[in-house]
């Protein structure tokens, strides 16, 4: 993941994906513009529960009703969706603002066209959180300088998040040792002691604390209130060359969020289609917002701690991204 974040910002990279960018899902975006036809897309996701709003959308006929099947296809992290979207792989994604704004102020010609998931804003009851083991003797995120912190991906969303937590609590977040790992693989690693704490979401947060772990910081909250974290993104050229399709998913993508806002249980059953977290741990999920539009001033105050943190080159233009 490091090794493709870094290469974002590399026109070498770039040409290279696009070079090789896989041809057979774009044979059938084509057909968008024939009525009655159904476009095949390729959505690029993380295996969490943000995203059940399109699966749930798709069991629901959302997608079929606006001429769109999706092809969804996992991934880490937001780091790794973006280049396989620019390069034309999928031509859809999910992913966490902080890699969106890498990824544009490095001028990745990507552009945000739908809401993803927000915090619920409160403390304690967000469905992400800064993790440690039970019997960790770590009260606080300021008792982290040294210790081995677990993030899905380096320089995203939750490295920016368990830094601010780290900050507010007196400490210094440049002396936090960050760690890549897959959330599925977090639980299992703070439980053996393999890491010291962990930046999850859920449901791995819902499986940490099964083992008996605890919060120590609601990370995403101390960000901002009501923060978006992540949104669906398609490229620029994509944008422009099938205008059509990706208003057609724009409006299915908000149907299946106020869905999947106003029906938790639904949201519970099918999170078990495409995660393998037991029953019994998955009635414990917090769940996510999922708002119909992005929180403009929270995305402005990540952009913030993203450059005090030294993650862009240059500011990221957010009237571009989001346009």
């Amino acid at each position: 993941m490091r090794r493709l974040l870094a290469g974002l910002a590399a026109g070498s990279f770039l040409l290279a994906l696009t070079a090789c960018g896989s041809s057979d899902d774009g044979d059938t975006s084509d057909e968008a513009g024939s009525s009655g036809d159904v476009t095949t897309v390729t959505v690029g996701l993380i295996p969490i529960v943000d995203v059940a709003p399109l699966y749930l959308g798709q069991e629901k006929g959302f997608y079929e009703k606006h001429g769109l099947k999706l092809k969804l296809t996992s991934a880490q992290g937001g780091a790794a969706i973006v280049p396989a979207v620019v390069s034309g792989q999928y031509e859809f994604g999910f992913s966490n603002m902080t890699s969106l704004m890498i990824a544009q102020s490095n001028k990745v010609p990507v552009r945000a066209i739908a809401n993803g998931i927000a915090s619920t804003g409160e403390d304690g009851k967000d469905f992400g959180a800064l993790t440690v083991k039970g019997d960790s003797p770590l009260k606080s995120p300021s008792e982290l300088e040294g210790k081995k912190v677990a993030v899905n991906t380096l320089k995203n969303i939750n490295e920016t998040a368990v830094r601010e937590s780290v900050r507010k609590a007196g400490g210094d977040p440049d002396k936090v040792q960050f760690v890549e790992l897959a959330f599925d693989q977090m639980p299992a690693a703070l439980d053996e002691g393999q890491i010291d704490a962990a930046m999850v979401v859920e449901p791995a947060l819902a499986t940490i604390k099964s083992q008996g772990g605890r919060e120590i910081a609601s990370s995403l909250v101390d960000v901002a209130p009501d923060l978006t974290v992540a949104m669906y993104f398609t490229s620029m050229q994509y944008a422009e060359s099938e205008p059509e399709v990706v208003e057609r998913f724009q409006k299915a993508t908000a149907e299946s969020l106020a869905y999947a806002d106003a029906h938790p249980d639904e949201v519970r059953e099918i999170v078990t289609t495409y995660t393998k977290i037991p029953p019994d741990v998955l009635k414990q999920v917090t769940l996510p917002k999922w708002p119909a539009e992005a929180n403009r001033p929270s995305i402005e105050k990540l952009a913030e701690l993203g450059k005090r943190d030294g993650l862009f080159k240059s500011a990221p233009d957010l009237d571009e991204l989001l346009s």
